[in-house]
C-alpha cells in the first residue's frame, strides 16, 4: 500500500501544473493534500478512481486539507476535539479496519513567532487527538507539520535558529509526538541522510540550490512500524513549493 502527502500551495494552481497526472501515475491508495486554499464553491477537483474529502477554512482561499482515497473509510471526521482549532480546515481523520489516517496542516508560527501560542496549543490538541485514536488502533499521521526536527533537516540551521519552523519550542513540541510513540518514517529508513528536503522558498533559487527544509512527514505509531517498507520524497516533482512525500506499507 502506498500513501502520499503533498502541500500543494493551492490545489487549483497545482492541478494546472500536473497534480492529477502525478496522482494518477503514483499508484497511491491514499493521497493527503494540505493548503488547498479553496472553498466548497470554488474547487471541483475529482480524481478518477478516488473518493475525495475536503475540509475548508472559514476564510476563503486560506489553508484547508483534502484526502483522496481508493479505500472507503469506515468513518470520517473533521477537526480536533477543541473547536477553537476547527475554523481553518486543518485536520481530516479517516478510520480504516487496521489504522486511523490523520491528515493535518499545522499552523505556521509566522514572522517573529507572532502565532506561536496558537500553534503550540494546536500541537497539544493534535497530540491528544492522536492519543485518543491510539487507544483503539494504530495511527498514521501525515502532512505539513511546519517544523524541521534537527539541524540535519534544513540547509541553514544556524541562521534560522529561533525562526518559525525551527524555534526551540516548536522542535520540543514535535519531539513530544515521538516520545508518545510515533515514528518518523523517513528517519527510520534514512537516519543519517542529509540534503533531503520537502520545502524550498520561492526566493533566491532555493530549490535549484537545494537550500530547503524537511517539514512534511509521515509519522507512524509503534505498532504499525513493522509494516513499513519504505519512505521517501519525490524531490523532482514540481507544482508547489513543497515536494510530495510517500510511505509504503505491507
Amino acid at each position: 500500500m502506498r500513501l502520499i502527502s503533498w502541500n500543494v500551495n493551492g490545489l487549483r494552481s497545482c492541478i494546472q501544473k500536473g497534480f492529477n497526472e502525478f496522482a494518477l501515475s503514483s499508484g497511491a491508495d491514499i493521497i493527503a493534500v494540505q493548503e488547498v486554499k479553496g472553498s466548497e464553491d470554488s474547487i471541483s477537483a475529482e480524481l478518477a478512481g478516488y473518493l475525495s474529502f475536503f475540509s475548508f477554512a472559514d476564510r476563503k482561499g486560506y489553508s484547508g486539507t483534502a484526502v483522496y482515497t481508493k479505500r472507503e473509510p469506515l468513518s470520517l471526521s473533521f477537526g480536533l476535539e477543541d473547536d477553537a482549532f476547527n475554523h481553518e480546515g486543518r485536520v481530516i481523520t479517516l478510520e480504516y479496519p487496521d489504522f486511523y489516517f490523520v491528515n493535518t496542516y499545522v499552523p505556521n508560527s509566522q514572522e517573529e513567532l507572532k502565532r506561536i501560542d496558537f500553534r503550540l496549543a494546536f500541537d497539544s490538541a493534535l497530540r491528544s487527538h492522536i492519543a485518543m485514536l491510539r487507544e483503539k488502533k494504530g495511527v498514521i499521521l501525515t502532512g505539513d507539520l511546519n517544523v524541521a526536527r534537527t539541524p540535519m533537516d534544513l540547509k541553514n540551521p544556524k541562521p534560522n535558529e529561533g525562526h518559525a519552523g525551527y524555534s526551540p519550542k516548536e522542535r520540543e513540541s514535535f519531539e513530544k509526538l515521538l516520545a508518545d510513540g510515533m515514528v518518523d518514517s523517513f528517519r527510520h529508513f534514512y537516519p543519517d541522510m542529509t540534503g533531503a528536503y520537502t520545502w524550498w522558498s520561492y526566493m533566491f533559487q532555493a530549490r535549484k540550490k537545494n537550500a530547503g527544509w524537511r517539514i512534511d512527514y509521515f509519522l507512524v505509531s509503534e505498532d504499525l512500524k513493522p509494516r513499513m517498507t519504505n519512505a521517501g520524497i519525490f524531490s523532482t516533482v514540481m507544482g508547489s513549493d513543497h515536494a510530495p512525500i510517500f510511505l509504503d506499507l505491507i
